[in-house]
């Protein structure tokens, strides 16, 4: 068996998830990179007998709508998909009902989905040390029920139920980092930004129109430049606090 990541993860919590994932399952695989702006992914095929994971994080309840744009190009050949929705432990709303139809207009037979609790790409301060070694574990106890379903001699191996609604809830607002005064102007934020939304030639502005809040300018500036207004951060945990603070469990849906 060979597998296939189809990844979108700007600040890396997903990517760890699917990490831990792949390598329970110890077999060969391939990485299609979703943050990546300049590839044509209408051109990637996927080999019918793959085992694809396609995995996101969870924005405001919702697949993020750049991810979902490049998701629907994939030639997915009816391959065995496994879905992976990775949120800041608040809740992931539609995220995972959304993926699912993603998956079937790209043609990928989703025959399982785990939702994961990875550290919050804003909010940084929950889910701090998340997945730690117990998401680990959960994640590997996923691999083998997952596994043993492909074993089986079911017929239909299609997933049965997945939490969420149809039409999905309305996408919010953004909140677009804001570049200090330290701002060296390397131009390595725009030329890691996965919507370009940062031009390479004033990279101390942002675009707001184009900014998908995916927090990556912000982790990968080398002296800390970029951050959040403040005060749009503190009302934002003000107003969820209550929903993020207690435990969330890994969830796996067959």
């Amino acid at each position: 068996m060979h597998m296939t990541q189809i990844v979108f993860s700007p600040t890396g919590g997903t990517q760890k998830v699917v990490d831990i994932l792949s390598n329970a399952w110890n077999v060969p695989f391939a990485t299609i990179d979703l943050t990546n702006p300049t590839f044509d992914f209408s051109t990637f095929h996927i080999d019918s007998d793959d085992l694809v994971i396609l995995a996101v994080p969870c924005y405001a309840g919702r697949v993020p709508a750049l991810a979902a744009k490049r998701i629907v190009q994939i030639q997915g050949h009816h391959a065995h998909c496994v879905l992976v929705c990775v949120y800041g432990n608040r809740a992931y709303d539609d995220t995972l009902i959304e993926l699912f139809d993603l998956a079937n207009q790209c043609q990928l037979n989703v025959i399982g989905a785990i939702a994961s609790v990875a550290k919050h790409s804003i909010m940084t301060q929950f889910a701090t040390t998340r997945p730690d070694k117990k998401d680990e574990e959960d994640l590997q106890n996923f691999v083998h029920q997952i596994q043993a379903k492909l074993d089986s001699k079911i017929s239909d191996l299609s997933i049965e139920f997945l939490p969420g609604n149809r039409p999905y809830k309305q996408a919010g607002g953004g909140m677009v980092p804001i570049a200090s005064d330290v701002c060296l102007q390397c131009g390595q934020c725009a030329s890691l930004c996965p919507a370009q939304a940062i031009d390479p030639t004033r990279p101390n502005q942002t675009d707001p129109h184009h900014c998908i809040s995916c927090m990556r300018c912000v982790i990968k500036c080398p002296v800390q430049a970029r951050s959040i207004n403040p005060e749009q951060l503190a009302q934002l945990i003000e107003r969820v606090k209550g929903a993020i603070s207690s435990w969330k469990e890994n969830e796996l849906f067959l």
